[in-house]
């Protein structure tokens, strides 16, 4: 039984993270009383001289490192007690006390990193206070009560969690248990509360409401929070959260799986590994929709905006962020390819991997294909034109939209192989449910072809748009008609010998790593597109942006700070799974993976 560490360490990395905040108003002199006194005036119109200059440093990349580390932490600690939520509940009803070691771990993971988010969190509002105080004491006016309940949440978060973590092993059999869980259900819910209403701050930023063209608060709290773009935000960074809360834990797995010095160590992380990754596909199928959908919205509220965001000087990001994605799908699928080598009946299904392989590759140069190119005027002579005369329409979004809709049915396939490798169908009727899926799979990627070059390429613009919809619900009816087909085919299968875990090869390990780096870049880069399309605006057509750094990051240089924060995470990450691992080392017992 491993035993909690003392509390000690922990909470004063969370105080400190606290004590950042306080020192923060204490010294920049930031004055509560200057907020109430400015209660409904208009959005100041600020000068450059507004905005302090502290010893040469550049606030605005100040503010995107601390605020872009914080994200990440903050996303990482928001999807991992949900799954393990859930892990622990399928654990009580299975009673297979390995879920319940896995869901502690995973736990033991975060409970490091939540101080960090908090830290990074008194960062964030120190350097907001230090370098853009009129723009923060702005938007303190209009928040006061959220910010005021998101304290007392935070507080609320942190006590829950600690209680959670550390009472673990004691709240455990009978009435315990549920007390527990009770204890997880609510820190969910507080953590989804506090997301929830930090999102409102920033969509308040690009899509104003509650106030009026000035800038003067109506007193309507709720209007300003209710935003036009709240709901898309919510609803694509949970989902993102929760994939990339899996993706790091899967590295933290690999990377103990890779250390691992017993046969019992190595099956029990590669069985943590598979969980993790597969909560990071469970989650990564859903995840375009819901960025296509934010897309929309942001259109639907302001074509400038939307136009900037696809058309105008981010839309090369929109490359970048389709060779990211496609890389996700392709290191999730080559996990589960390795993981099939578990399995003793496997290579009856093996052959159809490069098939697989193939179709994911070729929707993958689809997807990251550009529909304008970048060509100096030799270039641009040679060619007639800046759009290439075969490649040029598969840059438009009927193709991408094909091409993304294609990954994910493959990728579901991919799962599906994956799950019946160590199985063999008992029922009678297996030869007709296997062609009736087939056939499933056969009509919906050719109506999927069909909405993407018909209607894509044929008809006007609105019936292009239109034509994504039915794409979607095609994708949504064939994965879940297909899985639920499936598990009536293999109930009560017999397995065709029992499962090696830890019978996977290194390099999948490796495949986690990569899914985890890949899902933080995006992330950066996607963040940084969402914050950039408001341009020169704090808050968009109501408060400019004045500062000297007021001005659009070239593709580089935004590359770059994303890039450099993204190794600063990295390094913070392996500080956490090192903490992790020195906290407790558990020796599993010979057997522990025996059936």
């Amino acid at each position: 039984m491993m035993k909690a560490r003392p509390i000690t360490r922990y909470t004063t990395l969370g105080l400190f993270g606290l004590l950042v905040c306080g020192l923060g108003i204490m010294f920049t002199g930031f004055d509560l009383s200057g907020v109430l006194a400015a209660e409904y005036a208009p959005a100041p119109k600020l000068t450059a001289a507004d905005y302090p200059t502290i010893a040469g440093v550049n606030s605005r990349v100040a503010v995107w490192i601390f605020a872009q580390l914080h994200l990440w932490f903050a996303a990482f600690v928001l999807a991992v007690p949900i799954f393990v939520f859930i892990i622990e509940v399928i654990g009580m009803r299975t009673r297979d006390k390995r879920y319940d070691d896995m869901a502690y771990e995973f736990i033991k993971v975060a409970i490091t990193a939540y101080s960090l988010t908090a830290i990074l969190g008194g960062a964030l509002l120190f350097s907001l206070i230090l370098f853009y105080p009129h723009l923060f004491n702005y938007l303190a006016v209009i928040f006061s009560e959220s910010m005021f309940y998101y304290a007392l949440l935070f507080f609320a978060e942190s006590a829950v969690l600690y209680i959670y973590y550390y009472g673990w092993h004691w709240l455990q059999g009978g009435f315990r248990k549920w007390v527990h869980l009770t204890l997880g259900l609510t820190l969910n819910a507080v953590g989804t509360t506090l997301m929830l209403l930090a999102n409102a701050w920033l969509t308040f930023m690009m899509s104003p409401a509650g106030v009026d063209g000035a800038g003067v608060f109506s007193g309507d709290a709720w209007a300003a929070i209710h935003n036009f773009l709240w709901n898309p935000i919510n609803i694509h960074r949970f989902v993102a959260n929760i994939a990339y809360g899996g993706s790091i834990v899967g590295a933290y797995a690999a990377f103990k799986f890779l250390t691992a010095g017993s046969k019992e160590a190595r099956a029990h992380y590669d069985w943590m590994g598979y969980n993790a990754n597969f909560i990071a596909i469970c989650a990564l199928l859903p995840l375009p929709f819901a960025g296509y959908y934010l897309a929309a919205e942001i259109y639907a509220y302001s074509q400038q905006m939307g136009i900037t965001l696809m058309g105008g000087i981010f839309a090369w990001l929109f490359i970048i962020q389709a060779v990211l994605i496609g890389t996700l799908f392709l290191s999730a699928n080559y996990y589960l390819w390795c993981g099939m080598g578990r399995s003793d009946g496997a290579k009856r299904y093996t052959k159809y991997i490069k098939y697989i392989a193939i179709v994911l590759v070729g929707a993958f140069l689809v997807w990251f294909t550009p529909h304008t190119l970048v060509l100096s005027n030799a270039e641009l002579k040679a060619l007639g034109g800046p759009h290439h005369k075969i490649l040029g329409p598969l840059g438009i979004m009927p193709a991408k939209n094909t091409a993304v809709n294609v990954m994910i049915i493959f990728t579901a396939l991919s799962f599906m192989f994956y799950r019946r490798a160590n199985k063999i169908a008992t029922v009678n009727w297996v030869n007709a449910g296997n062609a009736f899926q087939v056939a499933l799979f056969t009509a919906g990627i050719i109506n999927i072809m069909f909405l993407g070059i018909y209607h894509g390429y044929f008809t006007n613009t609105v019936y292009k748009v239109a034509a994504s919809i039915p794409q979607v619900l095609t994708t949504v009816v064939v994965i879940v008609g297909s899985i639920t087909l499936d598990s009536f085919i293999y109930k009560n299968a017999r397995e065709v010998a029992p499962l090696h875990w830890g019978r996977i090869p290194g390099r999948a390990q490796y495949a986690l790593f990569l899914l985890a780096v890949a899902f933080t870049w995006l992330m950066g880069l996607m963040g940084y597109i969402r914050s950039g399309i408001r341009q020169h605006w704090h808050v968009v057509d109501i408060m400019r942006d004045n500062s000297t750094e007021a001005f659009t990051p070239t593709l580089g240089y935004a590359a770059n700070v994303v890039s450099v924060a993204a190794i600063i995470f990295m390094a913070m990450v392996i500080f956490v799974f090192w903490i992790a691992q020195v906290s407790s080392n558990k020796t599993l017992p010979a057997g522990y993976w025996k059936a």
